[in-house]
Protein backbone atom coordinates (compact mmCIF):
# COMPACT_ATOMS: atom_id res chain seq x y z
CA UNK A 1 0.00 0.00 0.00
CA UNK A 2 1.39 3.22 -0.84
CA UNK A 3 1.54 6.02 1.64
CA UNK A 4 -1.42 8.15 -0.34
CA UNK A 5 -3.25 5.14 -1.16
CA UNK A 6 -7.47 5.53 -0.68
CA UNK A 7 -9.49 4.35 1.95
CA UNK A 8 -11.89 0.90 0.79
CA UNK A 9 -13.82 -1.08 2.68
CA UNK A 10 -13.48 -4.49 0.95
CA UNK A 11 -16.79 -6.50 1.01
CA UNK A 12 -16.61 -10.55 0.22
CA UNK A 13 -19.38 -11.77 -1.83
CA UNK A 14 -22.17 -9.39 -2.58
CA UNK A 15 -24.68 -12.11 -2.78
CA UNK A 16 -28.02 -12.25 -4.79
CA UNK A 17 -29.83 -8.75 -5.87
CA UNK A 18 -32.69 -9.75 -5.05
CA UNK A 19 -31.71 -10.75 -1.64
CA UNK A 20 -28.84 -8.14 -0.69
CA UNK A 21 -29.31 -5.45 -2.48
CA UNK A 22 -31.64 -3.43 0.02
CA UNK A 23 -27.59 -4.14 2.40
CA UNK A 24 -25.67 -2.83 -0.26
CA UNK A 25 -27.12 0.44 -0.77
CA UNK A 26 -26.99 2.30 2.27
CA UNK A 27 -23.76 0.36 2.80
CA UNK A 28 -22.49 2.91 -0.18
CA UNK A 29 -24.12 5.83 0.70
CA UNK A 30 -22.32 5.34 3.97
CA UNK A 31 -18.82 4.83 2.04
CA UNK A 32 -19.12 7.43 -0.09
CA UNK A 33 -19.57 10.05 2.55
CA UNK A 34 -16.95 8.44 4.43
CA UNK A 35 -14.48 9.20 1.11
CA UNK A 36 -14.16 5.04 0.80
CA UNK A 37 -14.06 2.92 -2.10
CA UNK A 38 -16.45 0.49 -2.25
CA UNK A 39 -14.34 -2.64 -3.39
CA UNK A 40 -15.65 -6.05 -3.71
CA UNK A 41 -14.29 -9.64 -4.89
CA UNK A 42 -17.30 -11.63 -5.86
CA UNK A 43 -17.37 -15.43 -7.32
CA UNK A 44 -19.29 -14.52 -10.82
CA UNK A 45 -19.35 -11.46 -13.23
CA UNK A 46 -20.90 -8.62 -11.66
CA UNK A 47 -24.30 -6.95 -13.46
CA UNK A 48 -26.23 -5.23 -10.72
CA UNK A 49 -23.36 -4.35 -9.07
CA UNK A 50 -21.80 -1.88 -10.74
CA UNK A 51 -23.93 0.83 -9.53
CA UNK A 52 -22.39 0.63 -5.82
CA UNK A 53 -18.88 -0.55 -5.84
CA UNK A 54 -15.84 1.08 -6.78
CA UNK A 55 -13.77 -1.36 -7.37
CA UNK A 56 -14.99 -5.33 -8.51
CA UNK A 57 -12.60 -8.19 -8.82
CA UNK A 58 -14.16 -11.68 -9.89
CA UNK A 59 -12.03 -14.56 -8.31
CA UNK A 60 -13.48 -17.86 -6.53
CA UNK A 61 -14.07 -16.81 -2.89
CA UNK A 62 -14.97 -20.61 -2.15
CA UNK A 63 -10.96 -21.26 -2.33
CA UNK A 64 -10.18 -19.61 0.66
CA UNK A 65 -6.03 -19.30 -0.18
CA UNK A 66 -7.15 -17.50 -3.73
CA UNK A 67 -9.59 -15.32 -1.69
CA UNK A 68 -6.76 -14.25 0.93
CA UNK A 69 -4.39 -13.79 -2.13
CA UNK A 70 -7.18 -11.72 -3.72
CA UNK A 71 -7.19 -9.42 -0.75
CA UNK A 72 -3.96 -8.73 -0.21
CA UNK A 73 -3.47 -7.87 -3.73
CA UNK A 74 -6.02 -5.25 -3.15
CA UNK A 75 -4.55 -4.22 0.21
CA UNK A 76 -1.27 -2.72 -1.70
CA UNK A 77 -3.58 -0.61 -3.72
CA UNK A 78 -5.65 0.79 -1.07
CA UNK A 79 -5.42 1.54 3.11
CA UNK A 80 -8.61 -1.00 4.24
CA UNK A 81 -10.91 0.34 6.64
CA UNK A 82 -13.28 -2.44 7.24
CA UNK A 83 -14.06 -5.96 5.72
CA UNK A 84 -17.67 -7.26 5.70
CA UNK A 85 -19.25 -10.53 4.73
CA UNK A 86 -22.79 -12.15 5.10
CA UNK A 87 -22.14 -15.31 3.41
CA UNK A 88 -21.99 -17.87 5.73
CA UNK A 89 -19.22 -19.99 3.67
CA UNK A 90 -16.98 -17.23 3.55
CA UNK A 91 -17.38 -15.76 7.15
CA UNK A 92 -13.97 -17.27 8.73
CA UNK A 93 -11.54 -16.08 5.69
CA UNK A 94 -13.77 -12.69 6.02
CA UNK A 95 -13.09 -12.12 10.01
CA UNK A 96 -9.29 -13.65 9.28
CA UNK A 97 -8.84 -10.94 7.00
CA UNK A 98 -9.95 -8.65 9.25
CA UNK A 99 -7.41 -9.61 12.08
CA UNK A 100 -4.69 -9.49 9.12
CA UNK A 101 -5.45 -6.15 8.41
CA UNK A 102 -5.76 -4.65 11.84
CA UNK A 103 -9.58 -3.96 11.38
CA UNK A 104 -12.76 -4.18 13.52
CA UNK A 105 -14.19 -8.02 13.13
CA UNK A 106 -15.78 -10.81 14.85
CA UNK A 107 -11.90 -12.13 16.35
CA UNK A 108 -10.32 -15.24 15.59
CA UNK A 109 -11.90 -16.99 18.19
CA UNK A 110 -15.34 -15.41 17.69
CA UNK A 111 -15.89 -16.63 13.92
CA UNK A 112 -14.44 -20.31 14.94
CA UNK A 113 -17.17 -20.34 17.73
CA UNK A 114 -19.94 -19.20 15.34
CA UNK A 115 -18.76 -21.56 12.69
CA UNK A 116 -17.96 -24.51 14.55
CA UNK A 117 -21.05 -26.29 16.19
CA UNK A 118 -19.45 -28.02 18.33
CA UNK A 119 -16.95 -25.50 19.62
CA UNK A 120 -20.08 -23.20 20.06
CA UNK A 121 -21.76 -25.55 22.39
CA UNK A 122 -18.91 -26.35 24.24
CA UNK A 123 -17.69 -22.50 25.19
CA UNK A 124 -21.47 -22.04 26.22
CA UNK A 125 -21.52 -24.76 28.12
CA UNK A 126 -18.66 -24.02 30.05
CA UNK A 127 -20.34 -20.40 30.66
CA UNK A 128 -23.14 -21.69 32.37
CA UNK A 129 -25.52 -21.21 29.92
CA UNK A 130 -28.51 -23.93 29.54
CA UNK A 131 -27.13 -26.34 26.93
CA UNK A 132 -28.77 -29.75 25.62
CA UNK A 133 -25.99 -32.46 26.38
CA UNK A 134 -24.12 -33.17 23.29
CA UNK A 135 -21.11 -35.38 21.12
CA UNK A 136 -19.21 -35.03 18.19
CA UNK A 137 -19.18 -38.44 17.04
CA UNK A 138 -17.00 -39.50 13.76
CA UNK A 139 -18.98 -42.87 13.00
CA UNK A 140 -22.63 -44.60 13.42
CA UNK A 141 -21.26 -46.56 16.96
CA UNK A 142 -20.19 -43.55 18.52
CA UNK A 143 -23.52 -41.93 17.87
CA UNK A 144 -25.43 -44.91 19.03
CA UNK A 145 -23.45 -44.60 22.45
CA UNK A 146 -23.92 -40.49 22.45
CA UNK A 147 -27.64 -40.81 21.82
CA UNK A 148 -28.16 -43.01 24.92
CA UNK A 149 -26.16 -40.89 27.21
CA UNK A 150 -28.24 -38.35 26.17
CA UNK A 151 -31.86 -39.74 25.60
CA UNK A 152 -33.84 -39.40 22.79
CA UNK A 153 -34.84 -37.73 20.54
CA UNK A 154 -32.25 -36.11 19.55
CA UNK A 155 -30.82 -33.55 16.83
CA UNK A 156 -27.84 -35.07 14.29
CA UNK A 157 -26.47 -32.25 12.35
CA UNK A 158 -23.25 -31.73 10.43
CA UNK A 159 -20.54 -29.38 12.29
CA UNK A 160 -20.29 -26.33 10.33
CA UNK A 161 -23.34 -25.88 7.98
CA UNK A 162 -26.14 -23.81 7.75
CA UNK A 163 -29.82 -23.12 6.33
CA UNK A 164 -30.20 -26.57 8.37
CA UNK A 165 -28.91 -28.41 5.70
CA UNK A 166 -28.45 -32.44 6.99
CA UNK A 167 -30.68 -31.58 10.20
CA UNK A 168 -32.68 -33.95 11.61
CA UNK A 169 -34.81 -35.65 14.66
CA UNK A 170 -34.27 -38.97 15.71
CA UNK A 171 -36.42 -40.43 17.93
CA UNK A 172 -35.15 -43.88 18.32
CA UNK A 173 -31.96 -46.13 17.38
CA UNK A 174 -33.81 -47.11 13.88
CA UNK A 175 -33.85 -43.45 12.64
CA UNK A 176 -30.17 -42.68 13.89
CA UNK A 177 -28.96 -44.47 11.73
CA UNK A 178 -30.65 -42.62 8.89
CA UNK A 179 -30.03 -39.40 10.75
CA UNK A 180 -26.29 -39.98 10.92
CA UNK A 181 -25.57 -40.92 7.59
CA UNK A 182 -27.64 -37.66 6.27
CA UNK A 183 -25.61 -35.23 8.50
CA UNK A 184 -22.23 -37.04 7.80
CA UNK A 185 -22.63 -36.96 3.88
CA UNK A 186 -24.17 -33.72 3.77
CA UNK A 187 -20.93 -32.53 5.66
CA UNK A 188 -18.97 -33.64 3.30
CA UNK A 189 -20.08 -30.55 1.30
CA UNK A 190 -18.68 -27.78 3.77
CA UNK A 191 -15.51 -26.77 4.90
CA UNK A 192 -12.85 -29.21 4.55
CA UNK A 193 -11.79 -28.95 8.32
CA UNK A 194 -15.60 -29.89 9.98
CA UNK A 195 -16.24 -32.75 6.76
CA UNK A 196 -17.01 -36.31 8.10
CA UNK A 197 -19.23 -37.52 11.14
CA UNK A 198 -22.15 -35.55 13.12
CA UNK A 199 -22.87 -33.89 16.25
CA UNK A 200 -25.89 -35.27 17.77
CA UNK A 201 -27.55 -33.41 20.79
CA UNK A 202 -30.53 -33.15 23.07
CA UNK A 203 -33.90 -32.05 21.25
CA UNK A 204 -34.62 -28.52 23.04
CA UNK A 205 -38.55 -28.28 22.59
CA UNK A 206 -39.46 -25.65 22.45
CA UNK A 207 -40.60 -22.71 19.82
CA UNK A 208 -37.86 -21.03 18.06
CA UNK A 209 -37.09 -17.44 16.97
CA UNK A 210 -33.90 -15.88 15.58
CA UNK A 211 -32.14 -12.30 16.92
CA UNK A 212 -30.46 -10.07 14.21
CA UNK A 213 -27.63 -7.77 16.81
CA UNK A 214 -25.07 -6.04 16.17
CA UNK A 215 -21.29 -6.38 18.34
CA UNK A 216 -19.61 -3.53 19.09
CA UNK A 217 -16.01 -3.77 21.14
CA UNK A 218 -17.91 -7.00 22.71
CA UNK A 219 -21.24 -5.17 23.60
CA UNK A 220 -24.64 -6.81 22.34
CA UNK A 221 -27.08 -4.68 20.84
CA UNK A 222 -30.17 -6.41 19.78
CA UNK A 223 -31.36 -5.15 16.72
CA UNK A 224 -34.96 -7.37 15.95
CA UNK A 225 -36.24 -10.45 16.30
CA UNK A 226 -37.68 -13.09 14.09
CA UNK A 227 -40.45 -15.71 15.23
CA UNK A 228 -39.59 -18.83 12.89
CA UNK A 229 -41.87 -21.66 11.05
CA UNK A 230 -40.35 -24.33 9.92
CA UNK A 231 -41.49 -27.67 8.12
CA UNK A 232 -41.07 -31.25 6.12
CA UNK A 233 -40.07 -32.89 9.38
CA UNK A 234 -38.05 -34.61 10.71
CA UNK A 235 -36.21 -31.98 9.10
CA UNK A 236 -36.12 -28.42 10.09
CA UNK A 237 -36.61 -26.83 6.57
CA UNK A 238 -37.54 -22.81 7.35
CA UNK A 239 -40.80 -22.00 5.75
CA UNK A 240 -40.92 -18.38 7.20
CA UNK A 241 -40.53 -15.68 9.48
CA UNK A 242 -42.42 -13.02 11.25
CA UNK A 243 -40.73 -9.58 12.87
CA UNK A 244 -42.72 -7.85 15.24
CA UNK A 245 -40.86 -4.20 15.60
CA UNK A 246 -42.83 -4.35 18.99
CA UNK A 247 -41.70 -7.74 20.51
CA UNK A 248 -42.12 -8.06 23.81
CA UNK A 249 -38.70 -10.30 23.99
CA UNK A 250 -36.63 -7.86 22.83
CA UNK A 251 -37.30 -6.91 26.44
CA UNK A 252 -37.19 -10.23 28.18
CA UNK A 253 -34.38 -9.87 30.34
CA UNK A 254 -33.57 -13.56 31.15
CA UNK A 255 -33.36 -13.56 26.79
CA UNK A 256 -30.93 -10.78 26.63
CA UNK A 257 -28.82 -11.90 29.25
CA UNK A 258 -28.32 -15.04 27.62
CA UNK A 259 -27.51 -13.66 24.12
CA UNK A 260 -24.69 -11.14 25.94
CA UNK A 261 -23.27 -14.55 27.39
CA UNK A 262 -23.34 -16.28 24.58
CA UNK A 263 -21.38 -13.45 22.97
CA UNK A 264 -19.06 -12.78 25.72
CA UNK A 265 -18.36 -16.88 25.79
CA UNK A 266 -17.95 -17.13 22.20
CA UNK A 267 -15.13 -14.01 21.88
CA UNK A 268 -16.98 -12.03 19.54
CA UNK A 269 -16.01 -8.71 19.34
CA UNK A 270 -17.10 -6.63 16.61
CA UNK A 271 -19.57 -7.98 13.47
CA UNK A 272 -23.23 -8.73 12.87
CA UNK A 273 -24.48 -12.22 14.09
CA UNK A 274 -27.63 -14.15 13.89
CA UNK A 275 -28.86 -16.12 16.82
CA UNK A 276 -31.21 -19.09 17.18
CA UNK A 277 -32.89 -19.36 20.39
CA UNK A 278 -34.92 -22.01 21.14
CA UNK A 279 -37.78 -21.02 24.26
CA UNK A 280 -38.12 -23.56 26.65
CA UNK A 281 -40.01 -24.57 29.64
CA UNK A 282 -36.27 -24.12 31.34
CA UNK A 283 -35.44 -20.80 29.40
CA UNK A 284 -33.78 -20.00 26.32
CA UNK A 285 -31.92 -22.18 24.90
CA UNK A 286 -29.04 -20.81 22.33
CA UNK A 287 -28.92 -23.13 19.40
CA UNK A 288 -25.91 -21.32 17.59
CA UNK A 289 -24.84 -18.53 17.01
CA UNK A 290 -23.57 -17.38 13.22
CA UNK A 291 -21.11 -14.63 12.60
CA UNK A 292 -23.88 -13.11 9.44
CA UNK A 293 -26.68 -11.23 9.23
CA UNK A 294 -29.91 -13.80 9.02
CA UNK A 295 -30.62 -14.91 5.73
CA UNK A 296 -34.05 -15.81 4.27
CA UNK A 297 -34.84 -11.83 3.84
CA UNK A 298 -34.89 -11.71 7.87
CA UNK A 299 -32.81 -8.40 7.67
CA UNK A 300 -34.72 -7.33 5.01
CA UNK A 301 -38.12 -7.71 7.49
CA UNK A 302 -36.39 -6.13 9.79
CA UNK A 303 -35.84 -3.04 8.29
CA UNK A 304 -39.50 -2.68 7.15
CA UNK A 305 -40.77 -3.12 10.30
CA UNK A 306 -38.38 -1.09 12.92
CA UNK A 307 -36.83 1.07 10.28
CA UNK A 308 -33.38 0.18 11.13
CA UNK A 309 -30.82 -0.13 8.00
CA UNK A 310 -28.38 -3.37 8.42
CA UNK A 311 -26.00 -2.22 5.76
CA UNK A 312 -25.69 1.34 7.69
CA UNK A 313 -24.95 -1.15 10.93
CA UNK A 314 -22.74 -3.33 8.77
CA UNK A 315 -20.99 0.03 8.05
CA UNK A 316 -20.76 1.03 11.64
CA UNK A 317 -19.60 -1.79 12.84
CA UNK A 318 -17.23 -2.43 10.22
CA UNK A 319 -15.39 0.84 10.90
CA UNK A 320 -15.03 0.37 15.05
CA UNK A 321 -18.46 2.50 15.33
CA UNK A 322 -21.22 2.23 17.96
CA UNK A 323 -24.19 1.96 15.66
CA UNK A 324 -27.29 3.64 16.53
CA UNK A 325 -30.35 0.89 16.75
CA UNK A 326 -33.10 3.32 17.77
CA UNK A 327 -36.52 2.69 16.04
CA UNK A 328 -38.27 4.55 13.17
CA UNK A 329 -40.88 2.34 12.63
CA UNK A 330 -43.08 0.28 14.41
CA UNK A 331 -44.65 -1.99 12.09
CA UNK A 332 -45.37 -6.37 11.91
CA UNK A 333 -43.86 -7.83 8.49
CA UNK A 334 -43.40 -11.11 7.40
CA UNK A 335 -42.35 -14.13 4.81
CA UNK A 336 -43.29 -17.28 3.59
CA UNK A 337 -41.31 -19.35 1.47
CA UNK A 338 -43.58 -21.97 -0.88
CA UNK A 339 -42.21 -25.29 -1.01
CA UNK A 340 -43.28 -28.43 -3.55
CA UNK A 341 -45.03 -31.53 -2.06
CA UNK A 342 -42.36 -33.41 -3.88
CA UNK A 343 -39.20 -33.40 -5.86
CA UNK A 344 -39.87 -31.71 -9.08
CA UNK A 345 -38.82 -29.88 -12.72
CA UNK A 346 -40.26 -26.48 -12.61
CA UNK A 347 -41.83 -25.20 -15.58
CA UNK A 348 -43.50 -22.28 -14.22
CA UNK A 349 -44.32 -19.83 -11.27
CA UNK A 350 -46.36 -17.55 -10.93
CA UNK A 351 -47.18 -15.22 -7.99
CA UNK A 352 -49.54 -12.52 -7.34
CA UNK A 353 -49.22 -8.94 -7.85
CA UNK A 354 -51.58 -7.11 -5.47
CA UNK A 355 -53.12 -8.57 -2.43
CA UNK A 356 -53.68 -6.49 1.24
CA UNK A 357 -50.83 -6.33 2.80
CA UNK A 358 -48.52 -7.68 0.08
CA UNK A 359 -45.00 -5.60 -0.26
CA UNK A 360 -43.31 -8.55 -2.60
CA UNK A 361 -43.61 -11.51 -4.17
CA UNK A 362 -40.97 -13.48 -6.28
CA UNK A 363 -40.43 -16.60 -8.07
CA UNK A 364 -36.93 -18.65 -6.82
CA UNK A 365 -36.52 -20.96 -9.75
CA UNK A 366 -36.85 -20.44 -13.00
CA UNK A 367 -38.26 -22.86 -15.70
CA UNK A 368 -35.94 -25.91 -15.39
CA UNK A 369 -34.92 -25.75 -12.25
CA UNK A 370 -34.34 -28.85 -10.07
CA UNK A 371 -36.11 -28.86 -6.54
CA UNK A 372 -34.95 -31.59 -4.29
CA UNK A 373 -36.77 -32.23 -0.97
CA UNK A 374 -34.36 -32.97 2.05
CA UNK A 375 -32.66 -35.24 2.54
CA UNK A 376 -31.81 -35.09 -1.24
CA UNK A 377 -31.51 -31.39 -1.68
CA UNK A 378 -32.69 -28.20 0.79
CA UNK A 379 -33.69 -24.76 0.03
CA UNK A 380 -36.65 -25.97 -2.30
CA UNK A 381 -38.27 -22.65 -2.76
CA UNK A 382 -40.06 -21.72 -6.32
CA UNK A 383 -41.29 -18.94 -4.53
CA UNK A 384 -41.33 -15.72 -1.66
CA UNK A 385 -44.29 -13.70 -0.67
CA UNK A 386 -43.48 -10.67 2.47
CA UNK A 387 -46.82 -8.81 3.68
CA UNK A 388 -46.77 -6.36 6.14
CA UNK A 389 -49.78 -5.53 8.17
CA UNK A 390 -50.37 -3.55 12.08
CA UNK A 391 -50.41 -6.69 13.95
CA UNK A 392 -48.88 -10.65 14.39
CA UNK A 393 -52.68 -11.79 13.72
CA UNK A 394 -53.20 -10.25 10.57
CA UNK A 395 -49.73 -10.03 9.24
CA UNK A 396 -49.99 -14.19 9.22
CA UNK A 397 -53.83 -14.30 7.71
CA UNK A 398 -52.11 -11.94 4.81
CA UNK A 399 -49.38 -14.32 4.41
CA UNK A 400 -51.51 -17.29 4.38
CA UNK A 401 -54.16 -16.21 1.57
CA UNK A 402 -50.67 -14.25 -0.75
CA UNK A 403 -48.55 -17.89 -0.40
CA UNK A 404 -51.74 -19.48 -1.68
CA UNK A 405 -52.16 -17.54 -4.25
CA UNK A 406 -48.57 -18.73 -5.83
CA UNK A 407 -48.99 -21.56 -8.10
CA UNK A 408 -46.44 -23.86 -9.58
CA UNK A 409 -46.07 -25.63 -12.26
CA UNK A 410 -43.89 -28.52 -12.38
CA UNK A 411 -43.14 -32.23 -13.74
CA UNK A 412 -42.81 -35.13 -10.83
CA UNK A 413 -39.14 -36.57 -10.67
CA UNK A 414 -37.96 -39.20 -8.09
CA UNK A 415 -35.88 -39.05 -5.47
CA UNK A 416 -32.22 -39.27 -5.98
CA UNK A 417 -30.61 -42.54 -4.94
CA UNK A 418 -29.07 -42.96 -1.73
CA UNK A 419 -25.51 -42.09 -1.55
CA UNK A 420 -26.05 -39.21 -4.36
CA UNK A 421 -23.15 -36.36 -3.48
CA UNK A 422 -25.17 -33.69 -2.29
CA UNK A 423 -24.85 -30.25 -3.93
CA UNK A 424 -24.40 -27.09 -2.50
CA UNK A 425 -27.92 -25.07 -2.94
CA UNK A 426 -27.51 -21.65 -4.79
CA UNK A 427 -29.26 -20.04 -2.45
CA UNK A 428 -26.94 -20.87 0.30
CA UNK A 429 -24.31 -19.78 -1.40
CA UNK A 430 -26.53 -16.61 -2.33
CA UNK A 431 -24.86 -15.54 -5.49
CA UNK A 432 -26.60 -14.78 -8.81
CA UNK A 433 -26.46 -17.52 -11.34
Amino acid sequence: MTENAPGALLVIGSGLKLYREYIVRPLAERARKADLRLVLINNIRPTWQHEYFDDITVANVFDHQVLAATARDLARRYRVAGVMCWDEPLVMPAAELAAEFGVPGLSLPGVRGCRDKHDCRTRLTAAGLPQPGFALVLDLDQAHRAAARIGYPVIVKPRALGASMGVTLAADERELAAAFRIAHEASLVGDEPYRGGALIEGFADGPEISVDGAVHRGEYLPMFLARKSTGLPPFFEETGHLVDAADPLLRDRELLDTLATAHRALGVENGITHAEVRLTAAGPVIIEVNGRLGGDLIPYLGQLATGIEPGSVLFDVATGQRPDLAHARDGVVGVRFGYPDHDCVVRAVTVPEQHPGLVLAAPMAVPGTVLRLPPGGYIARHSFVICAAADLPTCEQRLDTAAAAVVLDADRVDPPPLGTRLVMPAGLLDVDA
